[in-house]
């Protein structure tokens, strides 16, 4: 059947596809009041498979993480490189792929990145692994790739992986890594690396100021036992001190300090319960073991985290933001010293699962949603 379309009919249509693309417009561009200033959050680049971190190279670009098993570089416009050559393999089921990057200290002169990612280890199972590679120089492959950490036992299951990557004052790095989800209790086992916070040398092999050095039936990566699944890190920059976003079981996610050689109580004590509701461990406290300096009941599955430096927010200088999954928001914490004085929740009304936070070198925030259809947004004043 022909269709005949009126001058009138013609402007309608052409009416209708102009507020089909304000809308759009509308949802790339949003204006957000915050306790401390109003912001645009805006789109600067989407398509991207389950986003799972974002590292700034030197001249701007950024080198994003998909948990597929994909490493992008993304330019200042938004447009998407081809995925660069020479990614390891990775298992990617369940919480596990590609996850964390992070550039050396040195990469302006070594080009070396580092990629945490759930890797298969044979008969089904899979553990957190830590590769290091240099970036070639148009950036479309790494060479020279070597895995420089193995999470051990590996494991069948498909959760709780870990896993973020810092660089400390001292140019070793710490790795966070969860304990599988079904072998909790291991987190209280020093002779494995499940629930632990890891800290090794740049090339691997243990930071010479690790606590169970030389200690018999432990494994010396061991920086800090009983963590549950630890997706945020950063460096305090006023300490130089790691400061991690731990998931709970239902509530008790955690903002923790891991000091060397200290106990952080997971499975034995929590401010969270079981997903059925039970209790589990032995409470909140328990001599031997750390409090969390801050905590969620009910839970909002924070990941990526970082500390705000810059001026382009300057009510928000020194404080932590945080991104949360289950909460679809990102937490602004306020904190003195080692204590967190106050939050604020913020971008609520975008309904994201928002994976990692990042600051720009241009100073401005910079967000990756976790979706099949993820994006990357930035924050920056409404002016």
């Amino acid at each position: 059947m022909e269709i005949f379309m009126t001058r009138a009919s013609t402007a309608l249509a052409f009416t209708l596809l102009l507020g089909v693309a304000s809308a759009a417009s509308a949802q790339d561009t949003q204006r957000v009041r915050t306790d401390k200033v109003e912001v645009i959050v805006e789109t600067v680049a989407r398509g991207l498979e389950n986003p799972w971190s974002l590292a700034f190279l030197p001249d701007g670009r950024m080198l994003v993480t998909e948990r597929p098993g994909r490493l992008r570089i993304v330019a200042a416009d938004g447009k998407l490189s081809d995925p660069v050559n020479n990614v390891p393999p990775v298992a990617a089921r369940g919480q596990g792929g590609l996850l964390d990057v992070a550039l050396d200290p040195n990469f302006k002169q070594n080009r070396l990145i580092y990629l945490s990612f759930a890797e298969e280890r044979g008969e089904g199972r899979a553990g957190t692994s830590v590769a290091r590679a240099r970036l070639n120089d148009d950036g479309a492959a790494l060479e020279n790739v070597q895995v420089i950490f193995r999470q051990e036992p590996a494991h069948t299951g498909g959760n709780h992986f870990g896993s973020r990557l810092v660089f400390d004052r001292d140019g070793n790095l710490f790795i966070t890594l969860g304990e599988r989800f079904d072998l909790r209790e291991q987190a209280q086992n020093p002779a494995n690396h499940l629930g632990k916070i890891i800290h090794i040398k740049p090339e691997g092999g243990a930071a010479a100021n690790n606590p169970f050095l030389n200690i018999q039936g432990t494994r010396p990566e061991i920086w800090s036992i009983g963590h549950r699944n630890v997706q945020g890190a950063a460096l305090n920059p006023a300490t130089g001190e790691l400061w991690t976003a731990e998931h709970g079981a239902r509530g008790g996610d955690e903002i923790n300090i891991p000091r060397k050689g200290r106990n952080y109580g997971w499975p034995v004590i929590t401010y969270g319960v079981d997903y059925s509701g039970v209790k589990i461990g032995k409470g909140t406290k328990r001599a031997g073991m750390e409090q969390p300096i801050y905590y969620w009941d009910p839970s909002i599955a924070p990941s990526g985290m970082m500390f705000y430096t810059a001026d382009k927010f300057p009510g928000w200088r020194g404080n932590i933001l945080v991104g949360a999954l289950a909460g679809k928001l990102v937490s602004r914490l306020e904190i003195d010293g080692d204590k967190v004085t106050g939050e604020e929740r913020m971008l609520q009304n975008l309904g994201e699962r928002i994976r990692d936070v990042r600051q720009g070198p241009d100073g401005l925030v910079y967000l990756l949603t976790d979706s099949s259809q993820g994006r990357i947004l930035r924050m920056k004043p409404a002016t």
